[in-house]
């Protein structure tokens, strides 16, 4: 499956952004999807994640009650609405898709394709 994620940016701390990632390639309704993120000289690390139909959702501690995942599997799209940023959100986003069928997951092994990333600045 072939990602494309767009929406990063600059914003100020208190602020909010919504990222996108729009795929194709595969059924996008038959699949998991999840947000991780890499910030400067840290190990990549697990946000937020969907089930194919949509009804369960993790998030990591750090951003729960601030960020919402959703998908819409009409457009093949799912989305990571982040609100109340903080400059330690700062960070190189990545959606992920998992392989068919799979259960949502909040590890990295879960998840066999990703999107080029994109970057989220957040300024204090």
């Amino acid at each position: 499956v072939q990602l494309q994620a767009s929406g990063g940016g600059l914003v100020q701390a208190g602020g909010s952004l919504r990222l996108s990632c729009a795929a194709s390639g595969r059924t996008f309704s038959t699949y998991a999807i999840g947000y991780f993120r890499q910030a400067p000289g840290k190990d990549r690390e697990f946000v937020a994640a969907i089930s194919a139909s949509g009804v369960t959702t993790y998030y990591a501690d750090s951003v729960k009650g601030r960020f919402i995942i959703s998908r819409d599997n009409a457009k093949n799209t799912m989305y990571l609405q982040m609100n109340g940023l903080k400059p330690e959100d700062t960070a190189l986003y990545h959606c992920a898709a998992a392989s068919p069928y799979r259960p949502v997951t909040r590890t990295e092994e879960g998840y066999d394709s990703w999107g080029q990333g994109t970057q989220v600045t957040v300024s204090s």
